[in-house]
C-alpha cells in the first residue's frame, strides 16, 4: 500500500491543533510535509515562528522530512509562498490540506465589516489561494489531492458564526467544483468537517465534551483523502471523537408543475415539496 508515503504535502495553519496532528501524521507514514503556520492569534492577529518551527522539530527529531512557512495564505503571495516552499524543499507538490483558520465570533447585527473580511479571507480565500498555486503542478503531473476544511457552523449553522459557517460552506462549493474539473487529471477534492478540542473550540463546546475530542482523530480520515488509493472525490467527512461520517445534500422528490404555478398553489402543495421522506442524494440538474 502506497499510501501518501514520498508524496510532498503541504498544510497551512499546521502549527497547533488540528493541523499539527495532520503534519505529525502525514510524516509518520512517510509523506514530506511543509509546515505552514503565521503564528498569529486566534483572532489572526501577530505573527511568529515558533509554532511552525516546534513541529518542523518534532518531525525532525522522529526521523521525517519537513519544512516550515510562515506565509499568510489570506493573500496571493502567501499562497504561492507555501507551494514555492515545497517545490524549493522538494521539487514537487502532491497534497494541499487547507486547513489555517481564524474566528472572530459576533452576532450577525454586531459583525463589523472587518470581522466579516477577516474570517473570510482566512478561510474561503486562503482555500483558493493556495490550492490556485498548486493545481498547475497537479494537472501536469497527473495526480494531486486537494482536502479543504469545512465545518458543522457551516453546514448547519452557529450562533455568533455567520462569517465563518459562510466561509466554511464557502469551500465546499469549492471542492464541489474542483471534483469535477479535477477528475481528469486524477485530482481529488474533498472536504473534512473536524469536531476537535483545539483553541478554536475552548470556549465554544462544553469542557466534558472537549476532553473527549482529541484533535489526533481528525487526522486518519485527512492522510486517508490524501492517500494514493482513495480516489473518493467532491465528499464532506465528518471526523471527531472516533466517529467518521459522510454528509451529503439530500432532496425531496418535490411536486413538478405544468405550468407557471401562482404562489397560492405552490403554497397548497408545499407540505409534498418539502417531504423528505423519500429524498435522494442531490444532485446539478445541468449535468443531467
Amino acid at each position: 500500500m502506497a499510501g501518501v508515503e514520498g508524496r510532498v504535502v503541504a498544510i497551512t495553519g499546521a502549527g497547533g491543533g488540528i493541523g499539527r496532528q495532520h503534519a505529525l501524521l502525514f510524516a509518520e507514514r512517510g509523506a514530506k510535509v511543509v509546515v505552514n503556520d503565521l503564528g498569529g492569534q486566534r483572532d489572526g492577529t501577530g505573527a511568529g515562528s515558533e509554532m511552525a518551527d516546534d513541529t518542523v522539530k518534532t518531525i525532525l527529531d522522529a526521523g521525517g522530512e519537513a519544512v516550515a512557512n510562515y506565509d499568510n495564505v489570506a493573500t496571493p503571495d502567501g499562497g504561492e509562498g507555501v507551494v514555492q516552499s515545497a517545490l524549493d524543499a522538494f521539487g514537487r507538490i502532491d497534497v494541499v490540506v487547507n486547513n489555517a483558520g481564524i474566528l472572530r465570533d459576533r452576532t450577525f447585527h454586531k459583525m463589523a465589516g472587518a470581522e466579516w473580511d477577516a474570517v473570510v479571507k482566512v478561510h474561503l480565500y486562503g482555500s483558493y489561494y493556495t490550492t490556485r498555486a498548486a493545481w498547475p503542478r497537479m494537472r501536469e503531473q497527473q495526480h494531486g489531492r486537494v482536502i479543504v476544511t469545512t465545518s458543522t457552523s457551516g453546514l448547519f449553522g452557529n450562533f455568533g458564526q455567520a462569517n465563518y459557517g459562510a466561509a466554511k460552506l464557502g469551500v465546499v462549493g469549492l471542492i464541489n467544483t474542483l471534483a469535477r474539473e479535477g477528475a481528469k487529471y486524477s485530482i481529488t477534492a474533498n472536504a473534512v468537517a473536524p469536531i476537535a478540542a483545539t483553541r478554536m473550540t475552548d470556549d465554544i463546546m462544553p469542557a466534558e465534551m472537549l476532553e473527549q475530542l482529541d484533535p489526533a482523530y481528525v487526522s486518519p480520515a485527512v492522510v486517508h483523502l490524501a492517500s494514493d488509493e482513495c480516489d473518493d472525490t467532491g465528499a464532506v467527512i465528518l471526523a471527531g471523537g472516533g466517529l467518521y461520517a459522510q454528509v451529503a445534500y439530500f432532496q425531496s422528490p418535490g411536486r413538478r408543475f405544468d405550468h407557471v404555478p401562482s404562489p397560492d398553489e405552490v403554497a397548497e402543495h408545499w407540505a409534498a415539496i418539502t417531504d423528505l421522506t423519500d429524498a435522494a442524494p442531490g444532485h446539478n440538474p445541468l449535468e443531467g
